[in-house]
Order: structure tokens, then sequence, then C-alpha cells
């Protein structure tokens, strides 16, 4: 049998590392829309459920599944993955895209840490040692970021919140395809979302920017059908080709392309005292060490 890792070419590993610059430009992109918070979480993935009920149309998918099946992802999508998305663009707008990017780049080690809990595992000592450097790392950045205390905070809890439900998709993947998986999150999402966003425009301050207007709607445009349905599509393909721990190792390099698309974009803005980058460091290096320690056994 032919090893697949033979047939890997020069472009999938461009194709790999755009799909992750893409994902890093996420918070760039909900900096960009003027919209509250909520606004954009809603039409993100209203208008990204919509481009995969295309693309299931287009391919021929069924999306249909198994009563229990929907209310659990449904459920999912609504509760914890509109966290998710919430409080990352809602650490962005108060904070900076890098203290955002900081906080989720702590995502796999939560995941390590929430893994064995759901799934009623023995925690590895190797994980507890690595979660001990990360939460180092975020000492650091609280010691010399303190003013963006409360981005760095519902950054970590986004990172949470991605962990608990990517643990969540390990399960369901065993029964559905990742893109129904994907399309039904996604509307759960866009249902819990619509009812606060209904009420801000009916009942809200009108100082509070609901609806989008201008550009807002093409780079929420960008973020529901190239962040999420583009990337997340090619991310499927990609997976089938790279090896478990290359593709995740790339993966974990999103907060380092968003940082710096974000300092080229931003400038000035965007820039954080030395404490800020070597606790971001420190807890990159841990994110990265970590799948290299699994692939040893260690």
């Amino acid at each position: 049998m032919q090893n697949h890792k033979s047939a890997i070419t020069f472009k999938d590993y461009l194709t790999l590392h755009f799909v992750v610059l893409i994902y890093g430009f996420t918070a760039i992109l909900g900096q960009l829309i003027t919209i509250h918070t909520l606004g954009l979480v809603f039409f993100r993935t209203f208008l990204a459920t919509a481009g995969f009920f295309i693309y299931f149309k287009i391919r021929g998918i069924s999306v249909n599944i198994d009563t229990k099946g929907k209310w659990q992802l449904l459920a999912t999508g609504g509760i914890v993955i509109a966290l998710h998305w919430f409080t990352f663009f809602y650490s962005a707008k108060i904070s900076t895209v890098a203290i955002s990017l900081a906080g989720i780049s702590t995502t796999s080690l939560w995941t390590s840490l929430i893994e064995p809990f759901l799934n009623k595992k023995r925690i590895k000592p190797i994980e507890v040692m690595l979660g001990g450097v990360v939460v180092f790392g975020l000492y650091l950045i609280f010691l010399f970021e303190f003013n963006h205390v409360w981005g760095l905070a519902l950054g970590i809890a986004s990172a949470i919140t991605g962990a608990i439900f990517s643990v969540l998709n390990g399960q369901f993947a065993k029964r559905y395809s990742p893109q129904i998986i994907t399309f039904y999150e996604m509307f759960g999402v866009a249902i819990t979302t619509i009812i606060p966003v209904l009420y801000l425009f009916f009942f809200g301050d009108s100082t509070i920017k609901i609806i989008p207007e201008g550009l807002d709607w093409l780079w929420i445009a960008i973020l529901a059908f190239v962040c999420t349905v583009y990337a997340y599509s090619k991310s499927v393909d990609l997976v089938r080709i790279f090896s478990a721990f290359t593709f995740t190792l790339t993966i974990n390099l999103e907060p380092v392309y968003g940082i710096m698309l974000a300092y080229s974009i931003f400038g000035e803005k965007e820039r954080m005292t030395s404490g800020f980058y070597l606790g971001t460091l420190v807890i990159l290096g841990s994110v990265l060490i970590y799948p290299m320690l699994r692939k040893f056994n260690v």
C-alpha cells in the first residue's frame, strides 16, 4: 500500500498554512466589523449556515440525521459555541487582537485537561506539567498587561469553551461527518443569538449598532464564507492528507500568524510590552511541544 505522506506536495503545505492564516485573520475581521458582537456572531453563523446548505445541495449531501443527534448538535452550537465565539470576538473588541489570540492559544492544553474528564480517562502527568507552564505564561501577561485583564480573561474563556466543544465534537464525529456537525452547530448558534439580537434591535439602546452597514457586510461575508465555509471545508480535505501530528502542530500556529497580521494592519495599537511577548512565547512553546511529546508517548 502506498504511503499517503509520499503524495504530499509543496502546494498541500502552502494550502495548509493558508488555511491557518485565514483562521488567524478572524480576530482582525472582528475588530473591523463595527456592529455589536452579538450581531456579528449571528450574521456570521446565519450566512455560514446558508453557505453550507448551498454546498450540500451542490454536492448532493443529505443533512438528515436522527432527532437526538440534531438536538445534541443544535444545543452544543447554541450554548457552547455561541459562548466561544462571543467571548473570542468581544475579547478583541475590548482589548486587542494580540490579547485575544494569546488567550485562545491555550485551547490545546485546556483540551488535554477537559478531555480526560468528559471521556472518563486518566490525566497524564505531562499534561498537568504543561498546564502549569501555560498558567505561568498567563501570569506573565497579566503582570505586564493588567489594563487588558478582561480582554485576556475573555480570551481564556473562549479557549475553555473551544476545548469543550472540541471534545464533544470528537464524540459526535464517531456518528456524523464533520460538515454535518458544523452545519447543525452553526445553525444552533444562529437560533440562540437571534433572540438577543432582536431584543437589542427593538428595545436596546439606540447607540448600539446591531445591523451591518456598508463594509460590515463585506467583512461578515468574508468571515462567513472564507473563514468558515471555505477554510473548514478545506481543512477537512487537508486532515485526510497530513498526519494528525502535522495538522495539529500547524493549526497551533494560528495565534502567531494572527498577531503578526494584527500588527501589520493596526500598527502601534497592537504593540504590547515585552512581558506580553514573553508570556505568549511561553504559552506557544507549551502548545507546540505538546503534540511532539504525545507523538513520542512522553
